[in-house]
């Protein structure tokens, strides 16, 4: 398998479904004419409604002026269809049957060339919408908010449920289709049907077109009293529906906890109340669409009876032939219907536009961490990190109460060295950690990698240079062989398998299997890895970032999930790892790297101590006591005092119950593996 690509296994490639029969060449070719995944960068649409929708059909604007023109033609001739047939109806009223053709042959040619050719603009209208746009609009507008969400900052993803976003993404795409297709395919069909049907009607006699003028009055009044009051409670269906899927996709994104805990019940509610405001949209929206339904349906009578009692009323004066109330009257009760289906698509386009204008708050949200615009490719040589005078605060500005998690904060990291965050939770290690990769933006200072500021180089690059493991792993529902690769797609199957060797992982993933019959490395993990133990996801994101083998690397609590034997079998693996590479660890049981070369104690943001850990100890400060209170036991509460995610446990240390512990005591050069030992209270 050496020298095979992982291509059969990476889950990003694209897969093609052979379709039950070959399309047409035609059908194939209107298919093709919109990309539907544009290989450009998207650019964040703007926030008003209109320009939003304008910049959602960037690349697309002539395909749908095609189509609303053609349209347009259709709906003229449709209705020039009513005029030809009052004429024909008045010319059976004086025509002698045997010269009919002899007289109107030539006309009625003409009529039959007319309708063939109207299939043919009837059939290019049709494959236009839904050959070219139904299908391709929406999928591009998938992939560029996908594009456009994968790009937002991580406190954009700490505020939103996940199943929100994912609803806004999907609704959104298809809320500006079907809005783009009433606007420039239903409105224009009416408007021109209505513009005509008054021409012609104006034509026959311009009493004729009274009863057409009023109606389209009260229509376009009834329009101005409905339509604003049906987007404003679409726009609250459409929040009401996404928060709806939030929160059925978070408890079964934490389904483990509400088992855990025995809280299906209050799930279930905590949905339900999602559930009935969604309900109650809906019911606001209904009542509505009852009252323009039934008010559309009188106004429509109105134009059918005074359409036909004008008619008979100028026929009876003389002023108009029997083929003209005939044609007048076919075209009111065209319009009837017509009128109908227009109250439905209204209905449906605020509805959409509510959707649409929900959607926007949340996919035309700025980035708050950009590239900046001569952003340069990152390159590390060495591997020095060096931080100056960073300051940082999550949220909150001073006045409102914020207070720096890291506060002028200069550390510099030698190349190769390797450096150990230690400090009470709350301190600042995993946040100082988070500005390196820039997660976040600084408020003041700079982060510099062999004196290249990381806000003037690309964030793709910056990360591309930095391997990570974290003691809250992360896995994509894929295949094992996916996972690792992500630390490097190119990668051969041989070097996967190596890479899930040197981790110690290699034996449990060939027992792996899952429920579509895959086996070893082709088994999917399930969501975020929850088909296996903590220890066998943290193993394969250490293969992971094995794999990747970037010049820096970061750990916060790697092995946390780890049994003492397997942490033991794999400290070797990670020791190589770390060779020639610029480290920076974190790690609450400060024996894992009691032996890094150098040890920083952070506090309240600030570097308080640093030195080797003899030093540190001898020193009698931060770090001693926190080694004291770990050799005891648990951290004492006078250490957690300040810990700002929770207070400390209370009590006397865990020795002083009555238990016998033994630290673990650095091994020179290399991570100490647990070896916790308890002996029964008396």
């Amino acid at each position: 398998m050496a020298g095979e690509t992982l291509a059969k296994h990476i889950g990003m490639r694209t897969a093609t479904v052979t379709p039950p029969w070959r399309p047409p060449p035609l059908f194939a070719y209107f298919e093709k004419l919109l990309h539907p995944y544009p290989p450009a960068e998207p650019r964040l649409p703007p926030g008003g409604f209109f320009a939003f929708l304008w910049a959602c059909i960037e690349g697309l604007r002539g395909k749908i002026l095609a189509m609303a023109l053609l349209t347009a033609a259709m709906s003229a001739f449709e209705a020039l269809l009513f005029a030809m047939l009052g004429r024909i109806v008045d010319w059976l009223g004086g025509q002698v049957p045997a010269r009919l053709w002899e007289e109107r042959g030539t006309t009625l040619m003409w009529l039959g060339i007319a309708l063939t050719a109207s299939i043919g603009v009837v059939a290019l209208q049709t494959i236009v919408k839904h050959q070219t746009l139904a299908v391709n609009l929406p999928m591009r507008l998938r992939w560029n908010f996908h594009r456009l969400m994968l790009g937002q900052s991580m406190a954009f993803y700490q505020d939103e449920f996940a199943g929100r976003i994912t609803a806004k993404v999907m609704q959104t795409a298809l809320a500006v289709r079907e809005t783009i297709f009433v606007l420039a395919d239903v409105l224009v069909a009416m408007a021109v049907y209505v513009a005509t049907m008054i021409v012609l009607a104006a034509v026959l006699d311009r009493q004729l077109m009274l009863p057409f003028a009023i109606w389209l009055l009260l229509y376009i009044a009834m329009l101005f009293f409905f339509v604003p009051r049906l987007g404003k409670i679409g726009k609250a269906q459409a929040d009401a529906r996404a928060m709806m899927t939030g929160r059925i996709t978070d408890a079964y994104t934490n389904i483990a906890t509400v088992k855990l805990f025995s809280h299906a019940h209050r799930e279930a509610g905590f949905a339900r109340a999602a559930m009935q405001d969604f309900m109650a949209t809906g019911y606001g929206q209904m009542r509505l669409v009852s009252a323009f339904e039934i008010a559309n349906h009188a106004l429509s009578m109105g134009l059918t009876a005074g359409m036909a009692g004008m008619g008979l009323w100028l026929w009876s004066q003389g002023a108009v032939g029997v083929g003209a109330v005939a044609a007048a009257t076919a075209m009111a009760l065209r319009l009837q219907g017509m009128s109908h289906w227009i109250m439905w698509e209204m209905t449906s386009l605020f509805e959409n536009i509510g959707t649409v204008q929900d959607g926007m708050k949340t996919l035309s949200r700025p980035r708050t961490v950009l590239d900046a615009p001569d952003a340069a490719t990152l390159a590390v040589p060495r591997g020095e990190v060096r931080f100056e005078h960073v300051s940082f605060r999550y949220g909150l500005a001073p006045d409102e109460g914020g207070r720096r998690v890291i506060d002028d904060l200069t550390l510099t990291v030698a190349p190769g060295e390797k450096i150990g965050l230690v400090g009470r939770s709350g301190a600042g290690k995993s946040t100082l950690v988070n500005l390196l990769l820039r997660f976040h933006d600084l408020e003041s200072g700079r982060i510099l990698i062999d004196g290249q500021d990381i806000a003037h180089v690309t964030q793709n690059s910056l990360r591309a240079h930095i391997g990570m493991v974290t003691q809250d792993t992360s896995l994509l529902h894929r295949s094992v062989a996916d996972n690792i690769a992500y630390g490097r797609p190119d990668a051969s199957a041989a070097a996967v398998r190596a890479a899930a060797e040197r981790a110690e992982a290699h034996d449990f993933i060939q027992t792996l299997g899952d429920a579509n019959g895959r086996r070893g490395y082709e088994a999917h993990v399930g969501e975020r890895g929850v088909k296996l133990s903590g220890g066998q996801r943290q193993r394969i994101a250490i293969a992971r970032v094995m794999l990747k083998d970037a010049p820096i690397l970061l750990l916060d609590e790697a092995t946390s999930a780890l049994d003492s034997e397997v942490e033991a079998a794999i400290q070797a693996s990670l020791y190589r790892l770390m060779e020639g590479k610029t480290v920076i660890a974190i790690a609450h049981r400060l024996s894992t790297i009691a032996a890094m070369d150098r040890l920083i104690v952070l506090d309240q943001g600030r570097v308080v101590e640093q030195g080797d850990h003899q030093t540190l100890l001898a020193r009698g400060g931060l770090y001693a006591r926190l080694w004291a209170h770990q050799s005891g036991g648990f951290l004492g509460k006078d250490d957690e005092e300040d810990d700002e995610e929770g207070p400390g446990i209370p009590g006397e240390s865990y020795s002083a119950r009555g238990r016998a512990t033994t630290a673990r005591q650095p091994v020179a050069g290399k991570l100490a593996p647990s070896s916790t030992q308890e002996e029964p209270a008396p």
